[in-house]
């Protein structure tokens, strides 16, 4: 058989002889695909994972590590925080959207609960502590955090707040390198193992294969650009991860993530994705992504964020992912921060997860200096924080509601940051799938024997985000994708 770079399917009457065979093929060793691996090979499946790179793990182990659970974990419990599965769905609905799937949303919280108890039965470990404080992460290995927003505007009015990112427990954490996600897969791929759950590293597919009745049968590979043929009796599952390394892809879907800090790793280029499009697999919120802030939220909170035009736009301490997405989306990624002298000791003086906040790119004795040194059009800067601080001296925001504790007057001196490259993210859509993680035709009807999970499909994000969904529905979802393969379809 001739190499090929197509994705078009290759028909299984082609293949003579297959490299690898097993009931249940998994594509990609990252949180998804563990989870896929590890609950097919309890429903009886010989499961065989193909991984990209030399060994598991993929982005989630290098993640910071926050899983999105709630509606009353034991962990929620154990620090005093109530929460129920209807509270965390009114939040999830509101926050995670626009066109949210609804049946989704609602299975995954009801779900919740016993997912976090079956990773706790796996073995990841939770500390029972609880951090916060703004912060991307807690500064510790505390276990419990807000995520998403959820204690402040608009959300803290929809539903009842609860704190939902639960951080597995690691100390000496390196973000990018090895943080709280090295200590979620670390222990799930010990358990797949223990199951024979076999692995073939530095394998990366590049087409589907399919039989007569355009059933998914296998994957055409490439291992040191050597072709390799993989069987699979039951299923495929693509657990492959998004497109955000993708040039093509983010230039047609989210042109505006185009040459921005990409949030993800290099692995992720889409290949899952196009694979099931090349099958008519229906997409679904191939715009939304994840836009991150990179600015340290301590900081943040205690001043005012304000667009091109000087005027405010958000409430300054919400999620730092809102902050992102309303920057880029809304204001043409026009963003600085203004802050006073005192705001920024005090933001120093906490035990920020960032060691240390960069100087300002202007300081001013008075406001209208700074507002000409910034080249804001005379009188915006200066109208703004006069409305701002009329309102802050009585400890309130009706503008846009940011909490009291973090509302007070901006003194002087001031200084102003420019945040307009301080966005970067990771995308969202990806291929649409159901309850069962079976992907979906453009007909709607399910492909037989393909299915996904994590990334490389459109979950419960489609549009908006909290930290720790990526995590949540890919282990989630992961594990119905690894138990529907291994039982969906038994060859007679």
């Amino acid at each position: 058989m001739t190499e090929t770079t197509t994705v078009r399917p290759l028909d299984a009457d082609a293949v003579t002889d297959w490299d690898f065979s097993a009931d249940v093929v998994v594509a990609g060793y990252g949180i998804a695909g563990v989870c896929a691996a590890i609950e097919a090979a309890r429903a009886g499946a010989e499961v065989l994972v193909l991984e990209r790179t030399g060994g598991w793990g993929g982005a989630a182990a290098m993640a910071g590590g926050f899983i999105y659970l709630g509606g009353g974990t034991a962990l929620q419990k154990a620090l005093g925080f109530e929460d129920s599965p209807e509270n965390m769905e009114k939040f999830m609905t509101a926050a995670l959207g626009p066109c949210v799937d609804k049946a989704k949303v609602h299975d995954y919280c009801q779900g919740s609960v016993a997912h976090f108890d079956w990773l706790v039965e796996q073995g990841v470990p939770f500390k029972e502590e609880f951090w916060g404080e703004p912060g991307w992460e807690p500064a510790h290995d505390e276990g419990l955090m807000y995520s998403g927003g959820e204690n402040s505007a608009p959300f803290l009015d929809i539903a009842t707040p609860a704190p939902r990112g639960h951080l597995p427990q690691m100390s000496n954490k390196r973000t990018g390198e090895r943080g709280g996600g090295y200590m979620l897969m670390k222990p799930l791929a010990e358990v797949a193992e223990k199951l024979g759950v076999r692995a073939e590293y530095d394998v990366r597919i590049q087409r589907l294969i399919v039989d007569d009745d355009d059933r998914v049968v296998g994957v055409v590979a490439k291992r040191y650009g050597k072709q390799v043929l993989v069987h699979a009796r039951r299923g495929v599952v693509l657990a492959t991860g998004s497109f955000t390394y993708n040039r093509e892809m983010i230039e047609n879907y989210v042109p505006r993530l185009l040459d921005r800090p990409d949030s993800a790793t290099e692995e992720h280029d889409g290949i899952g994705i196009r694979v099931a499009q090349a099958l008519g697999a229906q997409l679904a919120h191939m715009d939304a992504a994840e836009v991150a802030f990179f600015a340290d939220p301590q900081v943040v909170a205690r001043g005012i964020v304000v667009n091109g035009r000087g005027q405010r736009y958000i409430n300054e301490d919400t999620y730092g992912g809102r902050v992102g997405q309303a920057t880029l989306n809304q204001q043409d990624n026009q963003a600085y921060l203004i802050l006073d002298e005192q705001g920024l000791e005090e933001a120093q003086a906490t035990e920020s997860t960032v060691s240390s906040f960069r100087r300002p790119n202007w300081a001013a004795e008075t406001l209208a200096e700074l507002e000409a040194d910034m080249g804001l059009p005379e009188g915006t800067l200066q109208t703004t924080v006069e409305v701002y601080n009329r309102h802050a001296a009585s400890g309130s925001d009706p503008l846009l509601g940011k909490k009291p504790e973090w509302v007070r007057p901006l003194g002087t001196p001031l200084a102003g940051f420019d945040l307009r490259e301080q966005t970067g993210g990771f995308t969202l859509g990806g291929l649409k799938t159901d309850l069962h993680s079976r992907v979906l035709h453009v007909s709607g009807e399910p492909i037989p024997g393909l299915y996904a999970a994590g990334r490389c499909t459109s979950g419960v994000c489609t549009g908006g985000y909290a930290s720790g969904t990526s995590l949540g529905d890919g282990s989630f979802f992961g594990r119905r994708a690894g138990r529907a393969s291994a039982t969906d379809y038994v060859p007679g």
